[in-house]
């Protein structure tokens, strides 16, 4: 059983909804990344995104391919954010870790060396926006062979061949996107969100996430009456946008909005009869 695997099932026991915030690798700096990530762990998340930084993310709205760009203007690399993740593990051996990014550095560094560099860092689950599961080859197999899960997504427009493609490669959870369009966009429809999570959940043991267009603790207990978790990043990403990276005070200002956010996730979320 994956990392992914049994939070879920202690999630379950507990009677609790996940709570997977995202984050990008290096943003606001590298420096601060480690930490940021164990004060999300501190404010109730179960799991973590961590976004890899990448130059043409199809997927991202503008919040988000902004952290990116920060990311990379300070550096940090596909290799770096694993390095990040490694430094993470030395105090925290538990909070899965799930990177969501793109093929094109992977097939840079190569998929036999990236999944290696992977389980060393401690990651539990790899989510290529671009890596469809009819052509991921044995690249989930790999990823299972080494205890991590490989994730894809489904949307409103997944045609039923894709659907059942995703149903039957994709392993820790399902990340349904919630939306007709990329991260942080705002026309969030819960009633038919409610109708898609239910139906997949017909088709699948797996835990079924939502992600795309949940900012509040309104719009997080919504879709947690039916989800098995939320992702949420632009939410939260937003806070470092305008700030001087430079200036300590303004970045740890930052982050604690960042925290007031997740306080209000994870009370929606726990506020929930389930």
């Amino acid at each position: 059983m994956t990392r992914i695997e049994s939070t879920f099932e202690t999630l379950k026991a507990q009677n609790k909804k996940a709570l997977i915030p995202y984050v990008m690798a290096g943003d606001p700096t590298p420096d601060n990344f480690v930490g940021l990530l164990h004060d999300l762990v501190k404010h109730g998340a179960d799991m973590i995104e961590v976004g890899l930084p990448f130059s043409d993310p199809m997927a991202d709205g503008p919040t988000v391919a902004l952290a990116g760009e920060r990311a990379l203007a300070a550096g940090t690399s596909t290799r770096d954010a694993l390095n990040m993740v490694a430094e993470f593990r030395k105090q925290d051996t538990q909070t899965p870790i799930i990177l969501m990014g793109y093929l094109n550095p992977v097939e840079i560094i190569g998929y036999d060396n990236f999944v290696t560099l992977c389980e060393q860092a401690g990651v539990d689950g790899i989510l290529m926006v671009d890596l469809p599961p009819a052509e991921a080859g044995s690249f989930t197999q790999h990823l299972t062979e080494h205890a991590m899960n490989e994730i894809f997504l489904l949307s409103p427009t997944t045609l039923p061949e894709r659907r059942e493609q995703v149903l039957t490669h994709c392993g820790g959870y399902i990340y349904y996107v919630s939306l007709k369009g990329v991260t942080g966009s705002a026309t969030l429809d819960t009633d038919d969100v409610a109708i898609q999570v239910q139906a997949i959940k017909a088709e699948t043991d797996l835990p079924v996430c939502v992600g795309f267009g949940i900012r509040d603790a309104a719009s997080a207990k919504a879709i947690g009456q039916h989800a098995d978790g939320i992702v949420v990043g632009s939410a939260l990403v937003q806070n470092f946008a305008d700030i001087d990276a430079s200036d300590a005070a303004a970045v740890a200002n930052a982050q604690q909005k960042i925290m007031a956010k997740m306080d209000e996730l994870r009370g929606a979320l726990d506020s929930l009869t389930v």
